[in-house]
């Protein structure tokens, strides 16, 4: 069985009016899930409804201790991108002090979107079904799914002016 937590965030988004109104609404990763006939059974638990830039640090600690003692070894989440690297971080840290020197006993993959899941032309269900086949297939530890990519927790950056996350450990030369 596979966890799935949901936090809010662009992917659960519904806009009102050009002006860019929204609310964060009822999490659509279950009817993706259904709608691709997965076959790995999963439970869905709302965390909360937040636009990821309106997650605290006492959220960002409350989220980590559900992941944590949850019963699932592996867990997915949905987040908001502009702060899901700092939340991937909080999980993975709270994950390796509870495991001390057994190391990650947990697969937990973090996944947004750039568009709300609502709209025609979304990357969401994409994501989504990447983020399900690397929760499966990733060893333990704390993941960020991204656009094709997956990238560890305790070293990824979202780049705001491309869109896009990257290695926060690659050192990238412009020019």
């Amino acid at each position: 069985m596979i966890q799935v937590f949901t936090t809010g965030g662009t992917i659960d988004k519904v806009y009102f009016d050009a002006k860019s109104e929204y609310a964060v609404g009822e999490p659509l990763v279950a009817e993706i899930l259904e709608t691709a006939g997965v076959q790995i059974p999963f439970e869905v638990e709302v965390l909360m409804r937040k636009d990821s830039l309106e997650i605290t640090d006492e959220d960002r600690q409350s989220m980590a201790v559900s992941i944590a003692s949850c019963e699932a070894q592996r867990v997915l989440v949905t987040h908001g991108t502009d702060t899901m690297a700092q939340t991937a971080l909080a999980v993975s840290d709270e994950l390796l002090n509870r495991s001390g020197d057994a190391g990650f006993v947990k697969t937990v993959v973090f996944v947004g979107s750039l568009t709300p899941a609502r709209f025609r032309e979304s990357d969401a269900e994409f994501n989504v079904g990447f983020a399900w086949a690397a929760v499966q297939s990733l060893p333990p530890g704390v993941y960020i799914a991204m656009n094709g990519r997956f990238f560890d927790a305790r070293g990824v950056r979202k780049n705001r002016e491309r869109n896009r996350f990257e290695d926060a450990r690659t050192q990238t030369l412009v020019g």
